[in-house]
């Protein structure tokens, strides 16, 4: 005779130890570089966090949203957790983990993810949105609809400039220099490429812009802005762009010229061309992640690039730069 199976009705965790069923009664919807994307979750916190960073965005693309549901338990005592050490991924998963309380793991071929934290880095907002917020919605976004571009971007005349070259290459301080001289600006150190868009379109943030500690030095208005602490530990100076009389803006640009910033070997100053297959390669380093067909996907957006004019800018003297670049686009070389 069979054995009927009888079901137990356990309360509280016991009936749901792996927190699947956890009531988020509080959900939003914002629009990071024009998508949108719904957060799910049970603190305020977490959508006053959100707010803060992308509530500038409008909805600029008809697209499916990404979801991300956020947890936040645990004791108010406990002490807000350090920086994640531990970034994995495997296929279409990807994990953040600070410690056993406070991580993400994301499903990039699904558009979903989720977070638990403790009540103390939800309060942090800093580390908030650099670590999860920012980290897991960019990620589902670029899986989706971008691929990532480390450089920064500017526009004069409808032609868009990515400027481009390592941290530390100088990328922030000549867009805001052309953006004081009248270009309009869209991302001062990383932008994406628009996957399945005729052209090379690029999104960026230009609500901002980031300067490290000796920006005072090219700019003696910035010491007027106290330098912040990063969520990434890194002290900077975080300027409003709509607090800067005259700079235009723009969220999309087009990519007509990829400029490489050489600042190290100065001499001689001037434009010269650069190999497009190193250029390639260089953008590429952000292809680590992802099932293979997205990987494809992602560097075939990257060859695109290869439709836009691509040089070296040797260069010491910011003032001469942009007028470099101004004739450059102007004269169409």
């Amino acid at each position: 005779m069979k054995e009927e199976l009888t079901i137990v009705e356990t309360a509280g965790a016991e009936r749901d130890p792996l927190l699947c069923d956890a009531v988020m009664p509080l959900r939003a919807t914002f629009y990071p570089l024009g998508f949108a994307l719904e957060i799910i979750t049970n603190s305020a916190q977490v959508l006053a966090a959100a707010h803060e960073r992308w509530v500038r965005y409008e909805k600029c693309f008809d697209a499916e949203p990404v979801r991300l549901r956020v947890g936040v338990r645990g004791s108010e005592s406990e002490p807000c957790p350090p920086a994640p050490r531990i970034h994995r991924g495997w296929q279409h998963l990807l994990t953040t983990i600070a410690d056993a309380e406070n991580f993400s793991v994301c499903d990039l071929t699904r558009g979903t993810g989720y977070v638990w934290l403790v009540p103390a880095a939800a309060n942090d907002r800093a580390y908030l949105r650099y670590y999860f917020l920012e980290g897991a919605a960019l990620s589902l976004l670029n899986n989706r609809y971008m691929t990532p571009l480390h450089a920064a971007c500017v526009q004069l005349e409808n032609r868009g400039v990515l400027l481009c070259g390592d941290s530390g290459a100088g990328k922030s301080s000549l867009a805001y220099a052309c953006a004081l001289r009248g270009w309009t600006y869209v991302a001062d150190d990383s932008c994406c490429l628009i996957r399945g868009r005729a052209g090379r379109e690029v999104v960026g943030n230009p609500y901002q812009v980031r300067f490290r500690e000796a920006g005072v030095n090219l700019f003696p208005e910035l010491r007027a802005h106290e330098p912040v602490l990063r969520g990434n530990g890194d002290f900077a100076i975080e300027l409003d762009t709509a607090k800067v009389k005259g700079i235009k803006t723009a969220l999309t640009s087009t990519a007509d010229y990829v400029i490489f910033l050489n600042r190290r070997e100065p001499q001689p100053a001037g434009l010269a061309p650069f190999p497009h297959d190193v250029a390639l390669n260089w953008f590429a380093q952000v292809v680590c992640y992802g099932e293979d067909a997205l990987r494809r996907e992602q560097i075939d957006a990257l060859h695109a690039l290869s439709g836009a004019k691509i040089l070296e800018l040797r260069y010491r003297d910011l003032d001469w730069a942009v007028d470099r670049l101004a004739a450059m686009v102007r004269d169409g070389r």
